[in-house]
């Protein structure tokens, strides 16, 4: 009698990628009322560290992107770690951390370095040595790699060969994930915190929208790689993203602490002439429309036009980058990278957005 073998499935597998595609959008889910209270109330502490953040300014949203790259990094370094190999192989581990650290230094090195030297203008000590090291930047950056790549090749051993050589593939293409945008970011902060905060702001306000169109009127699956996203969810947050861009820019541009640019690394409020982007143009509204209201014309700032192209940019393509994501947790089997935010995953599942932020980013600066 031949034996049937069944080929024995990952319990990592989520039981809702073995449903058919659209499943799980049926509206007497009787679990999805609970994951969404779980998903609420992390969403709004999220929102109030997010907020809290940006009232302390542009050092601290700075080292908010850096403490979100570090434990993304955490996440997908252990995405593909092997324990018995590592034990083997004492400090091959510290040695991912090595050249993280030294993308860091590279990429915030680049837009932060001036800043720096223009904080510590006042003591010719610090500046004498942040003089040296913004000059000598590129080159310490190098040999930093170079010792990072010498230390792997002595750390190679016999039998574990493949191993070692995807895990330094792997590093790479973290590093490639996690700080590709990261100079855009940067300066984007430093530019002013308005062409941060919007687009940040866009891409929650999508996420959110699709989440409740798809919550409350989803029936028509999107995309096989990702079975819970809905054509109702996805026009809904278009056009719920494209308005909220126009209005939010109107009501960000009016506050200098959000428009002006940050020359140095210092903490204080600014002040400083807003620019033409964010002076108040007047359109006259057309006569239908004058009619029934008490004003004739209304001020528009020609950012809110910049904004409108956003809006489009993050509805249209943004979501990409989720579906993107969505794609590497199938190929891997697992549901999420992490589990440090209760209904959400992890930090990596949050931050799907990085590739999509990317390009947004280039549009801001």
């Amino acid at each position: 009698m031949n034996k049937i073998r069944r080929r024995k499935q990952s319990n990592e597998i989520p039981a809702e990628l073995t449903k058919p595609n659209g499943g799980n959008l049926l509206a007497n889910d009787r679990n999805k009322y609970k994951s969404m209270w779980i998903r609420t109330h992390s969403t709004l502490w999220m929102i109030g560290a997010f907020v809290l953040t940006i009232y302390l300014g542009h050092l601290y949203i700075c080292s908010m992107v850096i403490l979100i790259q570090i434990l993304m990094a955490k996440e997908l370094f252990n995405l593909l770690r092997k324990v018995r190999e590592d034990r083997d192989l004492p400090g091959f581990r510290l040695l991912n951390w090595h050249f993280f650290f030294t993308a860091m230094l590279f990429v915030y090195g680049r837009f932060l370095s001036q800043r720096l030297v223009n904080t510590v203008t006042s003591d010719k000590v610090l500046f004498k040595l942040v003089g040296f090291l913004t000059k000598y930047h590129m080159v310490i950056c190098y040999f930093l790699y170079i010792a990072g790549f010498v230390w792997f090749i002595l750390s190679l051993k016999k039998k574990m060969y493949k191993y070692q050589f995807g895990q330094f593939a792997w590093t790479h293409m973290i590093l490639i994930v996690v700080f590709t945008q990261s100079s855009f970011t940067v300066a984007n902060i430093f530019e002013g915190m308005f062409w941060f905060l919007l687009p940040a702001s866009l891409i929650v306000i999508n996420d959110i929208a699709a989440y409740l169109f798809g919550f409350f009127f989803g029936r028509t699956p999107l995309i096989k790689l990702s079975p819970k996203k809905t054509w109702e969810g996805f026009i809904g947050a278009s056009v719920t993203t494209i308005i909220s861009a126009f209005l939010l820019a109107n009501v960000m541009g009016r506050f200098e602490w959000l428009t002006c640019p940050r020359e140095d690394l210092s903490t204080g409020w600014l002040h400083c002439d807003p620019g033409p982007l964010f002076k108040p143009e007047y359109y006259h509204l057309p006569g239908l429309i004058a009619n029934w209201l008490p004003w004739k014309e209304t001020p528009v700032m020609p950012v809110q036009w910049h904004a409108l192209c956003l809006g489009l940019f993050s509805s249209i393509i943004a979501p990409f980058g989720g579906f993107f994501a969505s794609g590497f947790k199938r190929a891997f089997k697992i549901k999420d990278f992490g589990d440090s935010i209760p209904g959400h995953g992890g930090i990596t599942d949050r931050m799907d957005c990085q590739l999509r932020r990317a390009f947004r980013d280039v549009l801001s600066v």
